[in-house]
């Protein structure tokens, strides 16, 4: 067992949210394992490291179905229905196969040409703007994936500001009983618009997800209806703007690179790659829970429902396994990063964030030849909670 002291990660305030590497880097030089104290309140088993973290992230063991969490942790569910992220196999396989079939790598890429034409359209408004500035969270990273998830699922009158807002509070907020109203007003949000679905079906995912059976003929319950609505809504928006954000702040704040992009934008899948890798939108992944003790490198996270996250961000900044990990560097080989996750819940929408990031940065490059931040980057906020990462506005100048 551990005998450390607790280390208290809601106590390093903003410090720790803009650039939380140092910290997980001087925890992973003690050892992959550590109890900390969680911005939003809770004390957890963290896991630093990639050869750690990259096997927990697969290990089964590990549950995440709230039924498994221990009450004393005093935490509430963030999400509305049953998802398949909230879930673990036979329930995750189950709900995994009834939705997979529309996530194919294949179907995402036959996307591609309308995700240009909303990329095109957004940057068109953006540049017809006074003052030749912007904050580009607000012009182009979070419209265009809302925009593409909104259209793929059929939900064009979707409440976007409200729908934005409560996702923000149930993700990112640190008091609980905002993230609890949040997520029970996101809730009934969309009970409603999968009534209205039922009754007026279309060619649109919802539609198939709602009126479609396997061939066994299974089919989504309400709850899971509900669950999987929430899930295709906040997960196929959320990190995408993330990424893009992420992704255009880490070239601007690393001249050469951008240089190296602009030079031969046929770098820019390797671009993506590597911004998921140094600066993923994700940066510890929804909560998993003890089932039974667990033993890591000597370390035992006792059963009993105990909180576990897994420092992703530091995975992915492990020396050990990419060397000179600090360093952005678009020409690396960053295959193997764990930015969508690793194992039976690696992130399913990853073909399509990769697909809209791809187009979102290039044809902003291909517009902005002189694209630059008109802020300090050190000026900006961050999305606060260790859920998601990426600062809330970049501005920047053309």
């Amino acid at each position: 067992m551990t005998t450390e002291a607790i280390v208290d990660l809601a106590a390093l305030g903003d410090a720790f949210t803009r650039d939380p590497y140092p910290v997980y880097a001087e925890l992973r030089a003690r050892g992959p394992v550590h109890r900390v104290r969680i911005p939003e309140g809770a004390d957890a088993w963290l896991v630093v490291g990639y050869d750690a973290g990259r096997a927990l992230l697969a290990d089964q063991r590990l549950a995440k179905d709230w039924q498994w969490a221990s009450p004393a942790l005093g935490l509430s569910k963030v999400s509305a229905g049953k998802s398949m992220l909230g879930s673990d196999a036979p329930d995750h396989t189950r709900l995994r196969k009834l939705v997979s079939r529309e996530f194919t790598l294949r179907r995402m890429e036959q996307l591609a040409p309308r995700i240009q034409e909303m990329t095109d359209e957004l940057l068109d408004t953006m540049l017809a703007g006074p003052g030749r500035a912007a904050d580009l969270v607000e012009a182009l990273s979070f419209p265009l994936p809302m925009a593409v998830i909104c259209e793929l699922l059929g939900v064009p009158s979707l409440d976007r500001q409200a729908f934005r807002a409560w996702s923000n509070t149930a993700l990112s907020s640190v008091d609980p009983e905002a993230r609890v109203r949040a997520t029970a007003a996101m809730g009934a949000y969309l009970k409603e618009l999968l009534e209205e679905k039922r009754t007026a079906p279309g060619s649109d995912l919802m539609s198939a997800l709602i009126h479609t059976a396997d061939d066994d003929g299974d089919r989504l319950g309400p709850d899971e209806l509900i669950g999987m609505a929430w899930l295709l809504l906040v997960a196929g928006h959320e990190t995408t703007v993330n990424l893009i954000t992420n992704g255009v702040l880490s070239l601007l704040t690393h001249p050469a690179q951008l240089e190296a992009l602009r030079d031969d934008l046929r770098l820019i899948d390797n671009a993506v790659e590597e911004t998921l890798r140094y600066e993923g939108p994700i940066e510890t992944p929804t909560y998993r829970f003890t089932t039974e003790p667990l033993d890591v490198a000597g370390t035992v996270i006792p059963g009993g429902g105990e909180l576990v996250l897994i420092a992703m961000a530091d995975c992915n900044r492990d020396p050990a396994r990419f060397p000179e990990a600090d360093r952005f560097d678009i020409t690396r080989d960053a295959r193997g990063h764990v930015a969508f996750g690793h194992g039976i819940h690696y992130c399913l929408g990853a073909p399509l964030a990769r697909i809209e990031a791809r187009i979102a940065i290039r044809s902003l490059l291909e517009r902005c030849p002189e694209l630059r931040l008109a802020a300090d980057p050190g000026s900006f906020s961050w999305r606060t909670g260790m859920l998601l990462r990426g600062p809330q506005q970049l501005p920047v100048a053309w």
